[in-house]
């Protein structure tokens, strides 16, 4: 009797991640408001406070009194990694704490562009290139009508939720060139069209170099809360145990700004891609996701759904969660941009 065997282009096996039923993103600074309006950030976490308990509120009764949920924060290294995480992270955690915010993951931007498998506190193996493997999972629609004229978003970095505008080409020799305004596909009777650049090439020293845009980081933070990307059968990300609540009187100056705590790295490089902050935190990736933003950043939102809206994600992984819900019957969206919410705030 076979034992069994595996052919050398089999696909690997899908590691299931653990799942809450819920995950809280509360909040988004940039770091010159963390290092220069500290005020300003705690009054925010306050404000937060009694909306993450009337949301998890809220799944419990969705999903029952024993919900799993956890909360989140993402920051912002990727468009500034020159500032100092020992400098940021204190009093971001401390104005958290000043607020009664429990933040259980911390995780890095750039960690959406390129990371790395942490083993206790240590980087291991070579980098893995999330943003590279996510482009490549893009698939635009084809405009009808569409001439060519226009490089690929492979090529051009853009992707649009239907045809661009154009000049049509006369049908006659001295005919003037016809406007076509731009369309989105699923229009009914009239049209939100949005073109999204996600990433733009340079060079340093003559090596050619992507800088992936905001939208573009911001879809593939939202795939790694919703557990939905994995490098050779394995989670892209596995939270760390990171640095706890401080002490007490460790990093207070009498004003209450924290000082630089030697407990966190003075490169973002060196901060693992998810820190889990609360040793009892439920599970970081989530069957859905509720993002807690600053109002500017709708525009932002609305280009990550176009974007989730145009990936060909991996059916294994998806059919894996649809399933894992379906065990605790919970009816989980294939089409992951159903699996996210959003409430914007004033003010912040």
């Amino acid at each position: 009797m076979l034992e069994g065997y595996s052919e050398a282009t089999e696909r690997p096996r899908i590691t299931p991640v653990p799942l809450s039923h819920l995950s809280i993103e509360v909040g988004h600074f940039t770091l010159k408001a963390i290092a220069e309006d500290l005020d300003m950030v705690r009054g925010e976490f306050r404000r937060i406070v009694p909306l993450v308990a009337a949301f998890t509120e809220s799944a419990r009764i969705q999903f029952g009194p024993d919900a799993r949920i956890s909360t989140c924060y993402l920051i912002d290294d990727y468009f500034m990694a020159d500032t100092v995480p020992a400098k940021i992270l204190p009093r971001l955690l401390g104005a958290a704490k000043d607020a009664g915010l429990v933040i259980d993951y911390l995780a890095r931007e750039s960690a959406c562009a390129q990371t790395s498998i942490f083993v206790d506190g240590v980087p291991l193996g070579e980098p893995i290139p999330v943003a590279e493997m996510v482009a490549a999972r893009i698939v635009p629609e084809p405009a009808l009508q569409d001439t060519g004229g226009r490089p690929p978003t492979a090529e051009s970095g853009w992707l649009c939720n239907g045809r661009r505008s154009s000049l049509s080409a006369p049908t006659q020799a001295m005919r003037p060139r016809t406007y076509l305004p731009p369309k989105a596909f699923s229009a009914r009777e009239h049209s939100i069209f949005i073109d999204v650049e996600l990433w733009s090439k340079y060079e340093i020293d003559g090596v050619p170099s992507t800088r992936w845009s905001c939208p573009f980081l911001a879809a593939i933070w939202h795939l790694l809360r919703l557990g939905m990307l994995r490098h050779d059968g394995e989670a892209v990300v596995a939270p760390q145990l990171g640095v706890p609540d401080e002490p007490d009187g460790v990093g207070d100056a009498p004003d209450g700004v924290r000082e630089p705590d030697s407990r966190w790295p003075d490169r973002w490089a060196d901060v693992p891609p998810v820190v889990q902050l609360n040793r009892d935190a439920q599970p970081f990736a989530a069957y859905q996701t509720l993002s807690m933003l600053p109002k500017r950043y709708m525009e932002i939102e609305h280009a990550v759904r176009v974007i989730l809206d145009h990936l060909d994600l991996d059916e294994d992984v998806t059919a894996q969660i649809v399933a894992a819900g379906a065990a605790e019957a919970v009816a989980v969206s294939p089409t992951v941009s159903e699996r996210q919410s959003h409430l914007l705030l004033d003010g912040s």
